[in-house]
């Protein structure tokens, strides 16, 4: 793929995208070819932080103690649980259960990450979500900012992958970054790399899918 045909696609795509009263996400969709998901391990979940952040609320919960606990609190982040409202989480499936859908990302005190794992992992697990563990006396804040540009990339049993990279109002070079870190990492991550690509579409939330040739 070269620039100008990504550029051509996404003016196409807002050419044909009215004009709405919100602003519209920008998503991409590609769809894969010669893979065969029937084996695990083909299939992947990563993180990608893109270029250009998304204007978006991305809630990240913080499982910590000590001094990371006190760092999650004055960073303002979506939840931050101690070690004790852990335990008493456990206790109850289906509080347990709206944590997992309720939150972006996850971070954890490395130390916490073994009970996290008995109490939690059946929850957070299946959603790929389970916690990245930040060393004992590591600074946790800016590992808290850079999610805030973080997107997932999820490969399962379909052979096409989804995902979130911009929104209408940004410029076409920002969403054309945007799209390329995205298949930059996803190549990394196929037997063929972007020869396992059969075909990319962009599209606005209502508007209509465009094929980047």
């Amino acid at each position: 793929m070269v620039d100008k045909e990504l550029n051509t696609a996404i003016e196409k795509m807002k050419e044909q995208s009215p004009s709405r009263k919100f602003v519209e996400s920008v998503d991409i969709a590609i769809n894969l070819k010669e893979i065969n998901l029937q084996d695990p391990a083909k299939r992947f979940q990563m993180e990608v932080q893109l270029p250009h952040p998304l204007p978006k609320d991305v809630k990240v919960c913080v499982v910590a103690e000590g001094t990371q606990l006190v760092e999650a609190e004055s960073a303002g982040v979506a939840r931050v649980i101690a070690k004790e409202e852990l335990e008493n989480i456990s206790r109850d499936p289906k509080l347990a259960k709206k944590l997992s859908k309720q939150y972006d990302f996850f971070l954890a005190s490395a130390p916490l990450m073994p009970l996290i794992g008995r109490n939690l992992g059946k929850f957070l697990g299946p959603r790929g979500k389970m916690p990245k563990p930040v060393p004992p006396n590591a600074p946790i804040g800016p590992l808290i900012e850079n999610y805030q540009s973080t997107i997932q990339i999820r490969l399962r049993q379909s052979p096409v992958i989804h995902a979130r990279i911009g929104t209408a109002e940004m410029s076409s070079d920002a969403i054309a970054e945007n799209v390329l870190s995205v298949l930059r990492n996803i190549e990394g991550k196929l037997e063929k790399g972007e020869n396992n690509i059969k075909s990319i579409y962009i599209k606005t939330t209502m508007g209509p899918a465009i094929k980047v040739k």
